[in-house]
């Protein structure tokens, strides 16, 4: 049989590329981090409340994550480039029509459900791709992948700035402009993407399982009758709600608790947004080292240090926010690749797209309590350090359940 070439190159380095591709496919696709730079212009121009003009942005998480269960069946049976390019058009689509939208209520149609949906669909594609060229390092793989959607607002808020700002263009203008950049970008982007044949692993790697796996392929409803399914779903839960709990309000916490100035707590978020993107590739590479119960046990402890440091000695203190915050920016960032990991490490790669896009639902709860949670004690305590209390009893947690109940599933 021929070796088959990637590129035109040998598969161990042509399948480099399919890296770079998923990560710039996620720097579109995380665009939506950067959804709060539309919020005050949008109220200006509709006179909606703040809570009105978020609808779209917590509309788009949702359907985000249901979509990702949704169509974990429809990437297995069309492959990643045909489900790459149905997903690419909607969420073209979803940000052009956006920027037709005569009301809040339109844009959360057209720009939340459409444009969510279409992510939902695409985002696992470069994922599953990467998963599959490289048995020998999953971890690694997919956190470089997915690092583009945690860089994406560093480079995608100050441009969306820019455009809002120009007398020219404004906000409903932006959303359509960068419609149609999406659309070509990621389409163009599908097209190569593509799964190795059966059985494909590279020469340098004698096959043997990676660390931590269970050496099993399960299916969907296999997985689903293993306790090991419940304790990675429920830790990617709290590892998300914790982390989205903490960093959603970090602009003000530098104000209120460290003292910063508005410029100084702002110009943080992008440092953050640094440590987000690298926590994917930092924490995939230890999945792949220490296996998903290590590393899931070692970002709990990490997210409870510095929820406990930013608790006790927060206060008027520029050094310990930024430190805490570097790290829990960096934790989120990492669940988004050890849970993609564990997934396919304890479950196997056959079944992968249809069991991680059951697994991701646990991010849509995460992103829908962490933002209601903190706001609710906020509002409560009139204070944002108490937020930090079910912060540090969630990472415990969490580390609880990684501990002891994150192993390989048996074989039945």
């Amino acid at each position: 049989m021929a070796e088959e070439r990637v590129f035109g190159m040998k598969p161990e380095a042509g399948r480099w590329l399919f890296v770079l591709l998923g990560l710039l496919m996620n720097l579109c696709l995380g665009a939506v981090y950067a959804y709060s730079v539309f919020k005050k212009p949008l109220q200006a121009m509709w006179g909606v409340t703040a809570t009105q003009s978020g609808l779209p942005f917590m509309i788009f998480l949702a359907m985000f994550a249901l979509f990702m269960a949704l169509a974990g069946g429809l990437l297995g049976k069309w492959g990643p480039r045909r489900a790459g390019l149905l997903g690419g058009t909607l969420v073209g689509a979803g940000w052009i029509l956006a920027g037709f939208a005569p009301s809040i209520t339109w844009l959360t149609l057209f720009y939340g459900a459409l444009g969510g949906a279409g992510v939902g669909i695409i985002y696992g594609c470069p994922i599953a791709v990467s998963t599959r060229w490289f048995p020998d390092r999953k971890g690694f793989a997919v956190g470089l992948t997915v690092m583009g959607f945690g860089l994406s607002a560093l480079i995608m808020a100050p441009l969306m700035r820019t455009l809002i700002d120009h007398p020219s263009v404004g906000p409903l203008r932006t959303f359509t402009y960068l419609g149609v950049a999406f659309l070509v970008i990621l389409i163009l982007l599908s097209l190569p993407m593509r799964m190795p044949r059966d059985g494909w692993k590279p020469a340098s790697w004698s096959g043997q399982p990676v660390r931590g796996g269970s050496g099993l392929d399960l299916d969907r409803v296999q997985m689903v009758r293993s306790g090991s399914f419940y304790a990675l779903w429920g830790t990617y839960t709290i590892g998300c709600l914790a982390g989205l709990m903490a960093i959603g309000i970090s602009s003000p916490v530098g104000e209120e608790v460290a003292l910063l100035t508005p410029q100084m707590a702002a110009l943080s978020v992008s440092v953050f947004a640094i440590f987000n993107g690298i926590g994917r590739p930092i924490f995939g590479w230890l999945t792949d080292r220490l296996t998903p119960r290590y590393a899931a046990s070692l970002s709990f402890s990490l997210i409870l240090f510095a929820s406990a440091l930013l608790y006790f000695w927060g206060e008027g203190s520029a050094t310990v926010y930024f430190i805490a915050f570097i790290l829990l920016w960096m934790n989120l960032g990492g669940w988004l690749a050890i849970a993609p990991t564990a997934t396919s490490t304890l479950f196997g790669t056959r079944h992968y797209a249809k069991n991680y896009g059951l697994v991701f639902t646990s991010y849509g709860i995460g992103a829908l309590l962490g933002n209601t949670l903190a706001g609710m004690i906020r509002d409560a305590s009139g204070g944002y350090l108490p937020v930090f209390l079910p912060v540090m009893a969630l990472a415990a947690a969490g580390l609880c359940v990684s501990a002891f109940l994150l192993k390989p599933p048996r074989a039945a």
